[in-house]
């Protein structure tokens, strides 16, 4: 389906939302400021993990490890620490992290994030249940019924012309590896511990594993990663594992490369990780990062008339439509990229797909998403792996950072950006960059690759000198003279 506007065949007075993450609060702010009658219904708490167990605070944790690098690195920049410069131990440069402080903090966030979209739904006159949502049946004369189940097990229902299903995810448990919170951790279960882990072993090397393998790193843990692939970061630009490698490498992250956790069981001082190469890792704490499952059994979905997938998601369109009429679905239960983003995204668009406004579908290549490693990876719009496939046919430039004035005050050391150009027109159509704040920097080739920019509207856009961005621009620039030097053709 292309980008269209739909005539007012169906706009519904009443709104019904299943799950109270991104997909389920950004659709319901959106419904309701269109003048739907709105309800949502959420069990655990609003913001969903994203806010609760998941992005929030994981990325405080990283937060925090980041500002401990900084500090350790701070004698680069002849920064001292004591009065006086004495000498001694007033050098100490050494920061260590007080966990129970990292903790409660992270929480207290996660918390206060929480509270504040509750405020926001109220605002819009949002009704809001606290409890478990079913659909009861397939609709009945168009109109939907939800049966919601409170925590004292009083249970009422919600009417609703359209229904929203934004359930989520939970972690996924390997039989052999049962999380126990104390020692055997999931992620949502990490922000209890007390103090660093001596030797924390992630078991899992994709987003999730890499990201903690990092941040538990730079909290002064040891920390073994443990990858069944031969790269760190397999769905990621090559050249950006390579740099995130390189990395472990130099802080001392361990990587069991091509191998499996068979079984993770307690020992009397911590835990045995056995690999399917048969080595035995000992630690003290193991992180289990090995995906997610959807949340989309026991709420009536199949009795309604919603396909799944063999995986267990909802199956959806490009605007977020499922199998059974007037019901969408958002988030991570139908399968997409696992981004709080595309979730919002994915809930906005069926607002506006069963309001019958203007509707832009969901386009996966125009995602931009970021790996909150030490340093950021963050790409948009076309790979690598694509353009060696024949899939695209793009010109590439690769531009480390070492050459950039600013990174070399801020004492960057790794890094670099990657822009592609489609062959023949120039028009930007991915990038990566590999980068400390790498998250903030993809957003303008995000509109470059959004809005079909050329490169040349990126070289000749006035960037701060001396900055990061520079060397955005001056990739552009570098890509200009390959694409009209005939000798590159």
């Amino acid at each position: 389906m292309t980008s269209e506007t739909l005539g007012k065949r169906f706009a519904p007075d009443r709104v019904a939302i299943l799950g109270g993450g991104p997909g389920g609060y950004e659709a319901a702010m959106v419904a309701a400021d269109a003048g739907a009658q709105v309800t949502i219904i959420e069990e655990k708490g609003l913001g969903g993990s994203a806010v609760l167990t998941d992005v929030v605070p994981s990325k405080t944790l990283i937060a925090t490890a980041d500002a401990m690098r900084r500090v350790n690195a701070s004698t680069a920049f002849g920064v001292r620490f004591g009065e006086g410069g004495g000498g001694g131990d007033q050098y100490e440069t050494e920061a260590w992290a007080d966990f129970s402080q990292v903790n409660r903090r992270l929480l207290k966030l996660a918390e206060t994030q929480s509270k504040d979209i509750h405020a926001s739904l109220e605002a819009f006159g949002v009704q809001i249940l606290a409890g478990r949502g079913r659909l009861a049946g397939e609709a009945q004369n168009g109109v939907h019924t939800l049966e919601v189940t409170d925590s004292s097990g009083e249970t009422s229902e919600v009417v609703a012309d359209a229904v929203i299903v934004a359930t989520g995810a939970t972690p996924r448990e390997l039989p052999t590896a049962v999380p126990d919170g104390e020692r055997i951790l999931n992620w949502t279960q990490a922000y209890n511990l007390e103090e660093p882990p001596e030797h924390m072993i992630v078991v899992g090397s994709g987003v999730t594993g890499a990201e903690f393998a990092s941040a538990y790193r730079r909290l002064g843990a040891d920390v073994t990663l443990v990858s069944s692939r031969e790269q760190v970061l397999p769905g990621e630009d090559a050249d950006a594992a390579t740099v995130l490698e390189n990395s472990f490498a130099r802080v001392g992250v361990k990587v069991a490369s091509k191998t499996r956790a068979q079984s993770v069981k307690r020992t009397d001082g911590g835990v045995e990780v056995t690999l399917s190469n048969g080595e035995v890792l000992e630690g003290s704490h193991c992180l289990m990062a090995v995906g997610g499952v959807p949340s989309t059994s026991g709420i009536g979905l199949e009795e309604a008339g919603v396909e799944l997938t063999s995986s267990g998601h909802i199956r959806v369109d490009t605007v977020s439509r499922t199998t059974a009429t007037n019901i969408y679905a958002a988030g991570d239960c139908t399968g997409m990229l696992p981004l709080a983003s595309v979730a919002a995204m994915q809930g906005r668009i069926a607002v506006a797909h069963m309001q019958g406004g203007a509707v832009k579908p969901l386009k996966m290549h125009l995602v931009a998403s970021n790996v909150f490693t030490s340093p950021e990876i963050a790409t948009v719009g076309v790979t690598q792996e694509q353009v060696d496939s024949g899939k695209y046919q793009a010109d590439v430039v690769k531009l480390d950072l070492s050459t950039n004035p600013r990174a070399k005050m801020m004492n960057i050391r790794e890094g670099f950006v990657k822009i592609f150009s489609r062959k023949g027109s120039g028009t930007v159509i991915g990038a990566v960059i590999v980068a400390p704040r790498a998250s903030e920097l993809i957003y303008s080739l995000a509109l470059a690759v959004t809005h079909k920019l050329h490169v040349d509207d990126i070289a000749s856009t006035f960037t701060v000198y001396p900055s990061l961005t520079g060397s955005l621009s001056e990739a552009a620039r570098r890509l200009h003279y390959k694409i009209t030097d005939p000798a590159d053709h």
